[in-house]
């Protein structure tokens, strides 16, 4: 698929006591080791495997799912859907995923979606698949160094990388939403922690 927008960004759209708001609340919950989907959500106890799982994500997480957090995010989802020239058909949200990159910490190039839609009778996901994804920021780039987000237009079809990086994404307060097939990545975080959330919303499969 060729793409006009690979990705859409609303700057400082969150205000600042919010995203505050957001990073109090995570940082009372208790830590949990962000996973790849090569780990099936069970977290690896063989050093082997904990080393693969560092070697391509190595992050800090807390799942969110107040009602009040999706109601401050969907109009963007929605505009940027628009806007943008997507118009995926979408009508469900994952867990919003408060996540932390400390000094080192990084996510390689990946994409958020796979071909096959989730296989999980009697939830609200069984038969959908990842179709926009949203990364919010709630720390100022003031208050990290490195961790960018980047984003790889190989979707173009070019033979080579193209890399591109968010600059707005170190805004505090900055909404991007980008389709879940687009390669990205979080670069690793050399000083500081970067604080975002990152939300995926599903839909059936594209015909």
């Amino acid at each position: 698929m060729n793409l006009e927008n690979y990705w859409y960004v609303f700057q400082g759209a969150i205000p600042p006591r919010i995203c505050d708001d957001i990073i109090a609340y995570g940082e009372q919950q208790a830590d949990q080791t962000a996973l790849t989907g090569d780990f099936n959500d069970k977290t690896p106890t063989d050093q082997k495997d904990i080393s693969k799982l560092y070697k391509t994500r190595n992050s800090s997480i807390v799942w969110m799912n107040d009602e009040w957090i999706y109601r401050e995010i969907r109009p963007y989802i929605n505009q940027a859907n628009r806007d943008a020239g997507w118009n995926f058909d979408w009508h469900h949200s994952e867990s919003c995923q408060f996540t932390k990159y400390r000094e080192t910490q990084h996510y390689t190039w990946h994409q958020d979606s796979w071909n096959k839609a989730y296989n999980k009778p009697r939830e609200a996901t069984d038969g959908l698949i990842r179709k926009l994804s949203v990364t919010v920021s709630l720390a100022d780039g003031s208050e990290y160094e490195g961790g960018d987000l980047e984003f790889d237009l190989r979707n173009r079809g070019d033979s080579e990388s193209v890399i591109q990086t968010s600059k707005e994404a170190r805004v505090k307060g900055s909404v991007i939403v980008f389709p879940s097939f687009v390669w990205h990545r979080v670069a690793p975080v050399t000083k500081g922690t970067r604080y975002s959330l990152v939300i995926w919303n599903l839909g059936f499969p594209f015909k």
